[in-house]
This record gives C-alpha cells, structure tokens and sequence, in this order.
C-alpha cells in the first residue's frame, strides 16, 4: 500500500514543480502541497504535471499525458471550470494552458460561491502559503513586477493631461477593451471566510477582453458593458480603493479594487515590504502653506505612505514616503484644502507590451529561459 501512496505523493510534487516554473513561479512547500491536494483531483494532477509551458491544443496534451483525447477533453473542461486551466479559443479550435497560483486558481477559487468548497479551509491555507518566507518575494517578480498601479484621473495636474498616455488612464484601458466582466474581489471573499474582512465591497473587480470571455464562459463573473465598468471605476474611488492593473500596455486582463487589509499584494507592502506592483507614474507633491494639518490624507492611504510629522513649529504636516508611494491618488483626491497635488516622477514605468512580453521579462530575471 505504501508504494501506492508514494506514487500519489509523486504525482502531486511534480505538479508542484510544474508550477514553481511558471514566470510567476510558486515555492513548494507543506501549504501549497496541502492546496493541491484540496483542489486537484490525482488524474488533474497528473495532467497538470505534465502541460507545457505554451498554450498548447488538445492533441498535443494528449501526446504529452498518453491519454485518449476524448477521456482528456473531458479532465480539462473539469478543470477549466474549476480555474485550473484556462481554455483559450483559438480559429476554430481551443489551446490549454495551466493556471498559475496568481494571478490563477487563487482568483479562480475565490470568485467562485456557494457550498461546493470547503472555503474557510482554503483560505487558511492561502494565507499560509503567501505568508510563508520567500513566497511573496517570489510571486511579485524582480525588476518586472506583476501588477501596476494607475492613478485617480481626477488629480492628474491639467499642466500634464496631453502627456498622459491612454496605458497610464484605467478609462481608457475600459473603453479600448469594449467592456468586460465583473467578478468577486477573490482577497476580500478570502478575508471573510478568515474574519478579517473590511466593508469594503465584493462585486468591484474587473476582467477585460479575452480574459473577461472565458470568466463569463466559465460562470465566475458577469458579463458589463464600458459603461458599466465606468460605475465601478467611480463607485471604488468614491470609496477610497486602490486601482492595480495587469502589468502590461495593451489589452491589460483585469483592473483591482484594493485596500490595504484584504488585498495580498497591498498586504505584503504592509506586512513584508514586499511590492507586487510598480508605482503609477505619479507622486504626492504638498504645498505646505496651505495644508490644513488635517491628517485625512495619512488615515486614507491604503499603504500608510503619508506620515504627519511635526516639522519644529508645533504644525504637523503630511510627509510622503516616496519608497513606499505607489503614486495611486488617493491622498490628492482627499485633501480638503487641495494642497496635495500629483506630480509626474522623473523616471516613467513603461510596462511591457504585452502579456508574452511580460512573461518572457519574468522568466528571463528568475533565469527560468
């Protein structure tokens, strides 16, 4: 019996393995195993094991696993609805390609409702897992960062608007997409199911283009139109929530509402210093004269880069933290005296073009090509 055990084992490490390949990468350990295990069934696992690192169709797939395609198709639709795999259509035929951890089946998992999880389990082991050493240094990427971050359009200085390109504005991002879909914050549906949510709502984040097709296909989101996207773009900055983007130029995948408690990636800023995503191409810029030493803008940023700091007059006035700043509005949008403003940095973040662009820059940094 133990030899058939052993062989279980061995199926899922090597899935493991084939995740921690991924641009993104994984680090294996005890949580991410006990995911696995929870997620997968062991013929899934065995087919994820095995997928390329391209997108590849069926008969490809089946070469590769030895598996009938008719008995394989049927695995991989399984998976596709669990998140696991993503079904890209292609012409008149479908290309594979495994899902990552993040941004992946983590999503994937935690769009998803109902009973048919055990969801407050896997929110312990998620958060487990992105707590464990070396997992968030690794997910976040090195000079190519995962995510970036957009700026509140309302505070971009009018001297600047004409530089301002359509990449840099979330508007534009929406309307060159033609709509998409909206889905539940994966984070903040994690954050309830371990007590620790905020109010902050669920149905505020957004897929695009193709990625927004296979979300809606696969029933972990509604399908919105550009002007539906639009609202939740107002309603989230109304609400003081940070837009991260897909870091990419054209035909980002999806745009987040996040705040500092739910969301992993403004967490591990928080909690392990730790950034997933590059600043927008704004900074805070203060004139102190006319600062009302309200502190509104220190208590409202998400990643506590404004501190008050009394400057040897008695007045304390807000202090930017140009390290941590993210360079998302927030604080500008708030001041009631207006005497935050947003000021473009001297060095731009220009994203890669595209997704493959980001990938290849990924895996290249982590010596994974």
């Amino acid at each position: 019996m133990g030899h058939l055990v052993n062989a279980k084992e061995e199926i899922y490490q090597a899935l493991a393995e084939r995740l921690s390949k991924t641009p993104e990468g994984a680090p294996v350990n005890e949580h991410l195993m006990a995911i696995l295990h929870r997620l997968y069934t062991e013929s899934e696992a065995m087919v994820g094991s095995k997928f390329p690192l391209l997108p590849m169709p069926l008969a490809k797939i089946s070469t590769l696993t030895g598996i009938e395609e008719q008995q394989l198709k049927a695995i991989l639709d399984g998976m596709s609805d669990k998140g696991l795999v993503l079904d890209i259509p292609r012409k008149d035929t479908y290309y594979y390609m495994l899902a990552p951890v993040i941004v992946g089946f983590f999503e994937y998992t935690f769009m998803r409702t109902g009973d048919q999880l055990n969801f407050k389990e896997l929110a312990e082991l998620f958060e487990n897992y992105f707590h464990s050493d070396g997992v968030a240094q690794e997910i976040a990427g090195l000079d190519t960062k995962m995510m970036r971050s957009l700026v509140y359009e309302s505070v971009i200085p009018l001297a600047v608007e004409t530089e301002v390109l359509s990449y840099e504005r979330a508007t534009e991002i929406i309307r060159q997409a033609g709509g998409g879909a909206i889905t539940t914050c994966a984070c903040r549906h994690e954050a309830t199911h371990l007590g620790t949510a905020c109010e902050a709502p669920l149905d505020v984040c957004m897929s695009l283009g193709g990625a927004a097709e296979w979300i809606v296909r696969r029933g972990l989101g509604k399908a919105a139109t550009v002007e539906e996207l639009l609202q939740v773009l107002d309603r989230t900055q109304e609400l003081g929530l940070v837009h991260l983007c897909d870091n990419v130029m054209n035909k980002p995948t999806y745009i987040c509402s996040c705040c500092g408690c739910c969301c992993h990636v403004l967490r591990d800023i928080n909690e392990q210093q730790v950034f997933a995503t590059h600043p927008s191409n704004f900074i805070p810029a203060l004139e102190p004269e006319s600062c009302a030493a309200c502190g509104i803008c220190s208590d409202r940023c998400q990643i506590h880069a404004i501190a008050m700091s009394d400057q040897g007059n008695g007045v304390e006035i807000p202090v930017v933290n140009e390290e941590v700043c993210i360079g998302c509005g927030i604080c500008a949008s708030v001041c009631p005296s207006g005497s935050l403003t947003m000021s473009r940095r001297d060095v731009l973040h220009i994203p890669p073009e595209n997704l493959k662009e980001k990938s290849l820059r990924m895996a290249t940094e982590k010596g994974r090509l």
